[in-house]
């Protein structure tokens, strides 16, 4: 069967709404579907180029951002410090490793979760489950759960909007590495991760004085003002993705102008079924979760089914097992893809298979759990021979108590009431989330 953007329909497909009003849904699919796109199709082609860097081992990638991104939370100031951070990351592991760092945000776009069940109880009442803005609200109300053909208008305002504005932080000068300084965040700036930041700046300060005196500057090199941050969400709501999807008129190609990078989550990833048809037919770069119940003989249907042509850069794989069980899922799969000669870029989601509930009765994640993971992805990586190309987190920029442990922020069991904001899972704060980042700069430079 030939493909087109809408072929997936034609498919089983799990983690969707069941929209009451059929013909306001359609309605509002043919109202985005004529919409400008959000990213535009050389954008992504440029991405998989630096990604096939990556896959390489000739840059790293660093994703990150929301849990799950929300209407209410919507402003510059989250924006800004998400960007920030990851300005702040990608310095600690451009400067220790020697490589060009791919910043990909989960960001503009990541309004859709998956859910563990169709229904969720309290105090005896039953409700639908909240399936992230873009298709019902969070408040445990009839009305609120009901899922809201609009919402995708809303989502998609507040996608364009707010990579505008990533575009404007990006390209009018916060990003110039003569303000590196600047973008050490107000609560971390007193704390020795702070202080260890602003050693890494100082040395960049001199680097920078050393190269200004060479001739070499801001306006001369548009690098070193200038950066690009690109977007990434799942793609999950496939009545979303295929409303944005458009055919580039220079290759005639299919590209899904929703985000520059989209992925397939380990809940949908079934060979048979409508997300893996979808994702098939768009020429973005693509990824794809790998979670402990993925095995060996049909993680290379998989990449076969995704990446036919074996591209480089055009199928991250995001390995999501547990600290416990990492070293015991991962190598025979990552073994039996190396055998096969199969061009992927690896990245570590240390976030997803270490959730516990901790005794106060908030789901949360352990940052040594996560660490743990992330070194032992590494270290088996090291081992075989065969290249690690990245790490993939759920964090804020803002000063959240969400996850428990790290030196920087040591949050406890009892203390994460005090500011858990998170609209689904819990993310890592801005100090963990840096803090994070050297610990992984001095892994890679021991390795």
């Amino acid at each position: 069967m030939s493909w087109t953007p809408s072929s997936w329909r034609k498919f089983p497909i799990k983690q969707q709404p069941t929209y009451q009003d059929q013909e306001l849904l359609q309605s509002v699919e043919k109202k985005l579907n004529l919409f400008p796109p959000i990213i535009f199709a050389d954008e992504a082609r440029r991405l998989k180029e630096k990604l096939a860097r990556a896959g390489r081992g000739e840059a790293f990638l660093l994703q990150g951002g929301d849990c799950a991104e929300s209407f209410s939370d919507f402003n510059a100031a989250n924006i800004k410090n998400l960007l920030k951070l990851m300005l702040q990351m990608n310095m600690v592991l451009m400067y220790s490793t020697g490589k060009p760092v791919v910043k990909v945000g989960r960001i503009a776009g990541q309004f859709a979760k998956p859910r563990s069940s169709d229904f969720e109880e309290v105090d005896g009442v039953k409700l639908p489950s909240y399936r992230g803005d873009i298709i019902n609200g969070i408040e445990f109300t009839e009305e609120a759960r009901i899922p809201n053909p609009y919402n995708m208008i809303k989502a998609y305002n507040q996608s364009a909007a707010t990579l505008n504005l990533l575009r404007a932080f990006s390209r009018g000068g916060l990003a110039d590495l003569n303000r590196v300084h600047q973008w050490n965040l107000d609560f971390i700036k007193d704390n020795p991760l702070g202080k260890r930041y602003d050693e890494l700046s100082n040395k960049i300060d001199q680097s920078m004085k050393f190269m200004a005196a060479c001739g070499l500057n801001s306006d001369t090199l548009p690098q070193l003002h200038q950066t690009t941050m690109y977007t990434s969400h799942e793609a999950l709501l496939l009545n979303y993705e295929e409303a944005m999807t458009r055919q580039d008129s220079e290759t005639g190609k299919w590209y899904d102008c929703s985000a520059h990078m989209l992925w397939i989550g380990d809940r949908t990833r079934d060979l048979n079924e409508a997300h893996i048809e979808y994702f098939k037919g768009i020429d973005n770069p693509i990824g794809c979760k790998v979670g402990p119940s993925m095995g060996e003989d049909e993680l290379i249907e998989l990449i076969e089914a995704l990446n036919p042509e074996n591209e480089e850069g055009r199928l991250t794989l995001i390995v999501r097992m547990g600290a416990s069980i990492i070293s015991e899922k991962y190598p025979p799969l990552l073994q039996k893809v190396k055998d096969a000669g199969k061009n992927v870029v690896w990245t570590i989601d240390p976030m997803h298979g270490n959730v516990e509930k901790s005794s106060s009765g908030f789901k949360t994640r352990n940052f040594d759990n996560i660490l743990s993971e992330v070194e032992q992805f590494f270290a088996i990586h090291k081992e075989m021979g065969t290249v690690a190309a990245g790490i993939h987190l759920e964090m804020t920029g803002n000063d959240v108590t969400e996850c428990t442990g790290s030196t920087s922020s040591p949050i406890t069991d009892e203390s994460l009431a005090s500011r858990y904001h998170t609209q689904c899972d819990p993310r890592l704060n801005a100090s963990q989330a840096l803090e994070l980042s050297f610990m992984i700069s001095e892994t890679i430079t021991e390795g």
